[in-house]
């Protein structure tokens, strides 16, 4: 499997994007996927989706692109937390 490349992106880049982004370099490595996470702004995404396979927010959106996108408010909350989860593996193993 080629290595995945996922943004993790939240308001300002620092706070909740990095518990996010750390959880989802946990759950890649967990289950066995090479994966380049990177963390910014949500300003800054639709200028960095070449070549990304998953987008995941911390706050709510409205995407405006085709790559895969899901809330990763679960992350910070832990409400829905192994759905967020299997959303995003289900994304990342196609």
């Amino acid at each position: 499997m080629a290595k995945k490349k996922i943004i993790v992106a939240c308001g300002g880049a620092v706070a909740t994007s990095t518990v996010a982004a750390d959880a989802v370099r946990d759950l890649c490595k967990a289950n066995g996927i090479d994966a380049d996470v990177q963390q910014m702004r949500i300003i800054e995404i639709e200028g960095n989706l070449a070549g990304v396979d998953l987008v995941i927010t911390t706050m709510r959106i409205k995407p405006t692109w085709k790559t895969p996108y899901v809330n990763g408010m679960a992350f910070l909350t832990g409400i829905n937390k192994e759905a967020t989860e299997k959303k995003i593996l289900d994304i990342l193993k196609k």
